[in-house]
């Protein structure tokens, strides 16, 4: 499982090959059952797709499909909409993978908040 982020305190970021990838999450904090914004800024980020999907699984766990399309909105900036659901197990970890071949599918690790 990849190193824990802070989503709470601010954006996040993680190094795939020779990429450097932040994530941030708005509003903070980061609580499951309500529309959030999710934002990714790749560089480099040249033949980089207009799209880029994000799948929001828990680890261990079955939740169902849920998959966010963010947009390319500038050069290296994407973003989009979607919820992360509460677990009736009250875990609260999350894994938000980027599905990218391109980027070799990295993953971001954050707790959510009640």
């Amino acid at each position: 499982m990849a190193k824990e982020s802070n989503i709470h305190g601010g954006p996040c970021t993680i190094s795939a090959g020779n990429h450097s990838i932040t994530l941030n999450i708005e509003p903070k904090p980061v609580k499951a059952m309500q529309e959030l914004t999710f934002n990714l800024r790749i560089t480099p980020c040249d033949k980089l797709p207009d799209k880029m999907i994000l799948d929001l699984s828990m680890p261990g766990m079955q939740m169902g499909k849920n998959q966010i399309t963010l947009v390319k909105k500038s050069s290296c900036l994407y973003d989009g909409k979607g919820i992360i659901v509460r677990c009736m197990s009250r875990r609260t970890i999350w894994l938000v993978t980027i599905l990218s071949e391109e980027l070799k599918n990295p993953t971001f690790t954050f707790h959510v908040r009640e």
